[in-house]
């Protein structure tokens, strides 16, 4: 947000009525990153239909809304554990199969 802007709003006394991910990320307590994935699993929805490349914007009532409520917050942690711990395993099972390759090739290359 441009200082001029935050300084505009500040004197009306109200937060901008929408948010840019980095921002919902911020009202929410999560990373920037994690708000793709939250779109993703349907727990935030951004503002309008925005084609997948272009910027979102989210209600400022809703994120605040959503940042009070214990069960979302549950949920939406549960899928970003989720999701990471899906991403691990599939790195996980991407360097077994190259490493042991790599490493009996080199075990051949020594004798």
């Amino acid at each position: 947000m441009r200082e001029a802007q935050y300084r505009f709003l500040t004197l009306l006394g109200q937060a901008p009525a929408r948010l840019t991910s980095e921002q919902t990320a911020w009202a929410i307590n999560y990373q920037p990153h994690d708000v793709p994935v939250l779109v993703a699993a349907r727990l935030l929805k951004p503002l309008g239909n925005p084609p997948p490349n272009s910027v979102k914007y989210f209600a400022t009532s809703d994120v605040l809304e959503l940042s009070r409520d214990h069960t979302w917050l549950s949920k939406a942690t549960n899928a970003l554990n989720q999701y990471w711990q899906h991403k691990n395993a599939s790195k996980r099972k991407v360097l077994s199969v190259v490493l042991p390759a790599a490493g009996t090739e080199a075990a051949a290359r020594l004798n």
